[in-house]
Parts: structure tokens; sequence; C-alpha cells
């Protein structure tokens, strides 16, 4: 008898196995590749003569309704010429950071037949951490100078649970979570459990278009934090239905447990111990156990209300 069951739990890995196996070639034999402009390095050499072919080449960044002089004088601010600098130490090769990209513009034509993603502008935006990354079917933009390690000292007057947001390796997790945005609609209800499957939703395309990547980066959180919620999975479950926080409308449960925030408010002794956003992480595993045991698309997965995906979730906090 055990045999049998042994047998046939070994049947059920290798058909998953092949299946997966399948996905991933069927993901890289497809034709996409990223190219990338280095609009940030082309600002800064083309000279005054030339400006009018750069303005033709890049009309989103360089609007014909903005003087050339306001241009000009960018180019020749100490500071701007500092962070360009910088930046061009951090990302003077980005043969790496093409291919990350080709593989998340990949997994999107996969899921995502109609989209055409490809290419890819690098800009400046002087440390706009608003604009760090944004996916469009036309063209994406990504802001370099916000993406030089945690340690550079442009980023020293930010909250220190925010500077692992500043390391290189954010870059294809956030455009893969910006395009996810743009697929999932917001909620129509405040309700906690709304907000947790909303962002539930996003990282699991996140998961979907970057399997390659630890769960821990797909977080935003450290290793050490990641561990932290696994563990307390369970009681962190059980304090939300204890409290009875899912179908609570109160937007302070958003700021107490969804939002970035160096730790999460349970108004407990371990609040200190735990990391932010540990009902983003909850969304998630119930979103992950309601695809496991629904036959449902990604597109469909996007379109269903938080009630229908937690009711028939099946989902259980690891013990």
């Amino acid at each position: 008898m055990k045999n049998t069951f042994y047998l046939l739990l070994c049947s059920i890995f290798f058909v998953a196995c092949q299946k997966e196996n399948a996905v991933n070639k069927e993901v890289l034999n497809i034709p996409v590749e990223a190219k990338i402009d280095r609009f940030d390095q082309e600002f800064m050499q083309t000279s005054p003569e030339n400006f009018n072919t750069l303005k033709q080449k890049y009309p989103l960044l360089l609007s014909e309704n903005v003087p050339d002089s306001v241009w000009f004088n960018k180019k020749n601010d100490t500071l701007f010429n500092e962070l360009y600098s910088e930046t061009q130490k951090h990302f003077k090769d980005i043969s790496a950071l093409k291919e990350e990209l080709t593989l998340l513009f990949k997994h999107i034509k996969h899921y995502y037949p109609n989209e055409n993603p490809g290419r890819v502008i690098t800009v400046l935006s002087e440390v706009d951490i608003t604009s760090r990354a944004i996916y469009s079917d036309s063209v994406s933009i990504i802001s370099l100078d916000t993406y030089l390690g945690k340690n550079h000292k442009f980023y020293v007057d930010f909250d220190a649970y925010t500077l692992g947001d500043f390391e290189p390796n954010r870059i294809v997790v956030n455009l893969a979570e910006n395009f996810s945005m743009q697929k999932v609609p917001q909620p129509q209800d405040r309700q906690f459990l709304s907000q947790m499957i909303y962002w539930g939703k996003i990282m699991y395309m996140k998961e979907m278009l970057l399997p390659e990547v630890s769960d821990a980066l797909k977080m935003n959180y450290t290793e050490e934090q990641l561990k932290w919620i696994e563990t307390n999975e369970t009681q962190v479950w059980k304090n939300f239905i204890e409290s009875k926080y899912l179908y609570d409308n109160d937007p302070k449960l958003v700021a107490r447990f969804i939002q970035r925030a160096p730790f999460s408010k349970f108004y407990l002794e371990l609040d200190q111990e735990s990391p932010g956003s540990v009902g983003v992480y909850i969304g998630w595993q119930i979103v992950r156990s309601y695809m496991k045991n629904n036959n449902v698309t990604l597109q469909e997965l996007t379109l269903k209300d938080a009630k229908t995906i937690f009711e028939q979730s099946k989902y259980k906090p690891k013990k």
C-alpha cells in the first residue's frame, strides 16, 4: 500500500515537472528581445547642433513645448552631471539587465499574446522614486538613477526600511509590478479582504512573470523577513480572523498591514519583529491556493472578485 502511494506521488510530481518544463520551453522560444535605448547617455553626449535630431527620436521625453535652453541648462547643471557620472559607473554594462528584461517580456507575451513589449528607454529622473519603472506596450521607461544600490550617497535622506528599493535587482520586479497593476482592476469596496486579494493578484502575476526571482525579492523583503512571515503565517491569519478584520472597511488596516512600512502594526510585542505588508503576503497565499484549486487563467483571475477567490481558495495557512 505504501509503495503504491509513493508511486502515485512520484507520478503526480513527474507530470507536474513535465508541464512546467513545457511552459518554460514555450516561453524561451517566444521571439521577443529587449531593445534598450540609452537616452541617459545620448542626452548628455548630444551637441546643441544635433539636439533637434534627438528631440525627433525621443518626442515622449523632449517636448517641443519646453525651450531648448531648459534642456541645455540641465546638461550643464553640476548636480545633474554628478548624477549622470554615478549612473554610468553602475550601468556601464547593461547586458545582464537586457537578459532579465528579455525574459520578463517573453513571459508577458506568453500570458498576454496581444502585448508587444520590447523597447526600453533608460533615463535619469533625478531620483524620482514615483517613476522608477514604467511599462507600456510601446515603450518602457527605467530611471537608472533610482537603482544605484542601497548604500549610495544619493539616498541618505530616505528611510532605512526603503533602501532596499534602490538595489538594481529590483528593476525587473518593479517593471513586472507596474505591468501587473495595469491588468488588475482596483477593488470596488474598501474591505480589508478586497485589499489583500488585490495585492495578492499582483503578487501572483509577478510570480508567473518572474518565476526565477525569489519570493523575498518579489515581496521586497529580506530573506529574514520572508522567513518570519512563513514561520508566523498561521498566527498572523489567526489574528486577522479573531480581530474580525476581513470584512472591515477601516482604512487604517491598509496602513497597518498593506502599505510599505518598517513593520506591521498588530499593537502587540511582536510588532518590531514583523516585516511590513504582511497582508500582502497573506493575500498572495490565498490567491496561490485559489489558482491551485481552480482551473482559471491569469486573465480570468484578475477579474474575479475577492469574495469568490477567498471562498473557493480553500486557503489554510501553513502549520
